[in-house]
């Protein structure tokens, strides 16, 4: 299976229960540091060691070339984990026609090409599951990052008709919504305690959204659990929207 952006917050947590199931995972992420920080801890709890390719997703000639790393080394992709992005703030009266396309490259774009790279072998192989992350930060009218929030909108769109155009070589696909979540990245560069207290009220549950609140929803799109399941979007967000 492979994950993309799979070397910190979420994704590196989804790259861990994966690993922690006996799965044959590979992941890719920008962050090399972190990324290798990662693949030691998960051999320091036993369990095999992802293959981790440094690669700039932006890049979709570097992105081909590491799905079919994956694939030689791995063999065919049975579960791809559409995870990268990145969540910048911006005043949308600032944002130039560069700065668009690089937040629609970032958080959309490489989720298509990736889906397009490993679907034919996933097909040859009998099927298997994509799952692509939305956000439910469109849905709730959020401010500050326009050019994420429609990419992240753009996803629910992806999902449904590639379910649909992929649905008859039994390759299943969906998308995980995830609200607020506490990851490294939230905690330093956004959150206030104030914004903190402002989830928990407004959630139906007074809790904090972790990352292995989401990488079990991954475990369970890409299971035979979800056999039946496709292009459905899945909020994990403790009743936030």
């Amino acid at each position: 299976m492979l994950i993309t952006g799979g070397g910190s917050g979420i994704g590196a947590s989804i790259t861990e229960h994966f690993c922690a199931q006996g799965a044959r995972v590979a992941f890719i992420d920008i962050a090399v540091e972190a990324s290798r920080a990662l693949v030691e801890a998960v051999r320091g709890r036993g369990h095999s060691a992802p293959l981790f390719i440094e690669c700039d997703l932006r890049d979709i000639a570097s992105l081909r070339a590491a799905v079919a790393r994956v694939e030689r080394e791995l063999g065919p992709v049975r579960a791809l984990i559409n995870n990268a992005a990145r969540d910048d703030r911006h005043d949308w009266k600032a944002v130039t026609p560069a700065y668009w396309d690089e937040t629609q490259d970032v958080n959309l774009r490489h989720q298509f090409f990736a889906l397009q790279a490993v679907a034919p072998g996933m097909a040859a192989a009998g099927g298997g599951s994509i799952v692509n992350f939305g956000s439910i930060s469109w849905q709730r009218k959020t401010t500050g990052m326009v050019g994420y929030t429609t990419a992240k909108a753009a996803i629910q769109g992806l999902t449904t008709v590639m379910a649909r155009e992929l649905g008859p070589q039994n390759i299943r696909v969906n998308s995980i919504m995830p609200g607020a979540t506490r990851t490294e990245r939230q905690v330093t560069k956004w959150w206030s305690e104030e914004m903190i207290a402002r989830f928990r009220r407004e959630q139906c549950l007074d809790t904090l959204v972790e990352p292995p609140d989401i990488a079990r929803m991954a475990l369970f799109l890409a299971a035979d659990d979800s056999r039946a399941i496709t292009a459905q979007s899945f909020k994990v967000d403790a009743g936030l929207s």
